[in-house]
């Protein structure tokens, strides 16, 4: 568990708004890669912040950054048919520049979630999720309430971090909401002790269209995963690439971070006593 611990408290970052200037996914495509989402993590609060960068050579160019600053996770003393309970929330915050013209900058989609984790045995864990987008209205975005579901399956162990995460949103009809869309998060990560090396990719699709003339959105990338693990703090570095995309206006090159904090586990507390 204490391995688990150290490497898996990301689990639960699971959401950064996609910025109202690409309307599909509301989770941002490939924010899970690199996580062993399937694990469950020990008992304990967690704070989790995610920074990303990427620019897309649309014409005009649109550079987008976004923060999830303080995501923050409880993992229960609760099982559920054998399975952990963990409740998550975060509200993330966006910046969207227009080259040559405005700059939308605010916060997105807050959410509330609920997940369900697995031990299957060998390595091998699995685990589902379900959360509530909340309405926002700011100047990146104007929603309203929307439904998330996701499933996935790792192979953990010492050496080695395989996953696939598969995620649906029900989107929100109208010009001011989204599709409904699927993504779809990959990861073939090598761990060396501390440090961690492999390959990510994703995939998303929008599955309907929320108003008339609107063109569904699709993309492919792929890219490279560094990490190292610093005992209190974990730190994975991502860099991807879209080798496909069709009505995003061009292809995104994107820089990923993960900060991983524990605050608080029963463990801690029973020690400092």
């Amino acid at each position: 568990m204490k391995a688990i611990s150290k490497a898996v408290v990301a689990a639960l970052a699971l959401t950064l708004a996609a910025p109202a200037a690409n309307a599909g996914s509301e989770l941002m495509p490939g924010i899970s890669t690199g996580i062993p989402m399937g694990v469950p993590l020990p008992e304990g609060v967690y704070l989790i912040s995610i920074p990303t960068y990427g620019e897309r050579d649309s014409d005009p160019r649109q550079d987008v950054t976004a923060i999830a600053p303080a995501w923050l996770i409880w993992s229960t003393p609760v099982t559920i048919a054998g399975g952990r309970l963990l409740l998550d929330t975060v509200m993330p915050f966006a910046n969207v520049d227009i080259d040559g013209g405005p700059t939308f900058t605010g916060f997105t989609n807050p959410i509330i979630d609920a997940q369900l984790k697995w031990d299957l045995g060998n390595g091998f864990f699995g685990g589902f999720q379900t959360g509530l987008y909340l309405p926002v209205d700011s100047d990146v975005g104007r929603t309203g309430i929307a439904f998330q579901g996701l499933a996935a399956l790792s192979y953990f162990t010492p050496d080695w971090n395989i996953t696939t995460t598969l995620v649906y949103g029900t989107g929100q009809d109208g010009v001011e909401g989204g599709p409904a869309w699927f993504n779809a998060d990959f990861t073939l990560v090598k761990k060396f002790g501390g440090f961690q090396i492999g390959a990510v990719a994703f995939a998303s699709t929008d599955l309907s269209t929320p108003y008339y003339g609107y063109q569904k959105q699709s993309q492919f990338a792929a890219g490279g995963l560094v990490g190292y693990d610093f005992g209190p703090v974990n730190v994975q570095l991502k860099l991807t690439t879209d080798l496909y995309e069709e009505n995003y206006g061009g292809r995104d090159t994107r820089v990923w971070a993960n900060f991983i904090i524990p605050i608080w586990s029963p463990g801690k507390q029973m020690a400092a006593k």
